[in-house]
């Protein structure tokens, strides 16, 4: 918009003062004209003053009347066309018989430019020629007196084809300058129309900060829940359980001090792991070791505290994965196993790390009492809880599948499947 601001105004302007002369020449031509041919009567020159006075009124009428009050009917061509006629007899009979009327004979250039079209604009100019040639040559009179019929048209052939030239000349101005008004118009609608679209995306882009934000929030809600879930309530719920087994083990002093260790070895890890946390850093196990190692070493523990026999197998190129792939499957294996200690009397529970071309999956299967994963469970309660849902929301935010199938009494089995992003590779 500030790019056509300037020279739009400036154009509006010209073209204001442009409209004003246009409309008040004729008039102050014909004033002119009028008063200098009253006057000649004091330099004992003759003058018809009733004709001159009447036909200088028909010619304000005629010019008040199509040029000033009716500006809403200039483009009708054959009025116009009309009017210039009228125009150029009134002219015509005025300079016969006052030739100082050659001032007034004037206005048939501009007037025939802006009224007249096509051939019509150059027949306007040549017949305000000839008429501007008698008024030069003395008008009827002087050219009858002198036998000057040849210089009269010579004269008036002359100043139409240097009228023609100039409406010519001008005639292309005209269409450059029309040609500019477009272009100018056009840039102004196009600069609208950018402005309108750089509204908008601004507004736009205002509504993705705000839903990036409010995505960012929820997302770090998630994982500090999931987190909370696998490191403080699980430590929690295994200190609880060593703490109760050593309650029921008073009477035996070396199973009681072996309940009181777990419980302060769960304690410290958990801690440890909470810590972690809350400043986003990857788990303790997986800062000492690599994936395979840290899921047999959380398998070994578990198995200890828990006096359930658990086994891990690893599979395929056991290669180093990216952080966020490793911690899926790690923190998968801990809720698994959490799982298993709290709901499956299980005996027996078999890990298996799988590294292929394209994923890595973590199956754990136990041969526990199991359960019917579509039954309608509450957050929190059995294995339908957070445990799993966190589970699933961990693998499917790194485009990857979480199965679990399991029955009454046929044990559980769950699968974590995830793509094989190796370290410092991009999603």
């Amino acid at each position: 918009m500030g790019i056509v601001a300037g020279p739009r105004g400036g154009t509006e302007r010209w073209e204001r003062r442009e409209g004003i002369a246009f409309r008040a020449l004729p008039y102050l031509l014909l004033a002119v004209s009028t008063a200098v041919t009253v006057l000649q009567p004091l330099w004992q020159h003759p003058v018809r003053l009733p004709a001159v006075l009447g036909l200088s009124a028909a010619a304000t009428l005629w010019l008040l009347w199509f040029h000033t009050l009716h500006p809403d009917r200039h483009d009708d061509r054959r009025r116009m066309t009309l009017y210039y006629a009228g125009l150029a007899a009134l002219t015509a009979t005025l300079v016969a018989i006052a030739p100082w009327y050659g001032f007034f004979a004037f206005v048939g250039y501009p007037q025939a430019f802006h009224y007249l079209h096509g051939r019509w604009r150059y027949a306007g100019a040549t017949v305000t020629a000839m008429i501007s040639a008698a008024a030069f040559l003395g008008g009827v009179a002087g050219i009858s007196a002198d036998h000057l019929w040849w210089g009269w048209l010579a004269v008036g052939l002359l100043s139409a084809l240097l009228a023609a030239a100039f409406f010519a000349f001008f005639e292309q101005l005209d269409r450059r300058a029309e040609r500019q008004r477009r272009s100018l118009a056009d840039l102004h609608e196009a600069n609208v129309r950018l402005e309108a679209a750089l509204a908008e995306n601004a507004e736009l882009h205002a509504q993705l900060l705000v839903q990036a934000r409010e995505a960012g929030v929820q997302d770090e809600r998630q994982r500090m829940a999931r987190e909370i879930h696998d490191t403080l309530a699980q430590g929690l719920a295994g200190i609880l359980t060593q703490l109760q087994a050593a309650e029921r083990a008073t009477a035996e002093p070396a199973a009681l001090r072996r309940y009181v260790a777990n419980a302060t070895e769960l304690a410290r890890d958990s801690l440890t792991e909470a810590r972690r946390t809350v400043h986003a850093v990857e788990p303790a196990v997986l800062a000492r070791a690599r994936l395979p190692e840290a899921i047999g070493d959380v398998a070994r523990q578990w198995a200890r505290a828990n006096r359930v026999d658990a086994t891990l197998t690893t599979t395929g190129d056991a290669r180093p994965m990216r952080t966020d792939i490793e911690v899926a499957l790690l923190r998968t294996a801990q809720e698994a196993l959490a799982n298993v200690a709290k709901h499956a009397h299980a005996r027996r529970v078999g890990l298996t790390l799988s590294y292929m071309e394209d994923v890595v999956t973590l199956d754990v299967v136990d041969d526990g009492v199991g359960f019917e994963p579509k039954a309608p469970r509450t957050n929190g309660s059995g294995h339908g809880g957070f445990g799993l849902a966190g589970m699933r929301q961990r693998v499917q935010r790194l485009a990857g599948r979480l199965d679990i199938e399991s029955e009454p009494g046929g044990g559980t089995a769950i699968s974590a499947a995830v793509p094989a992003i190796p370290a410092g590779g991009r999603e």
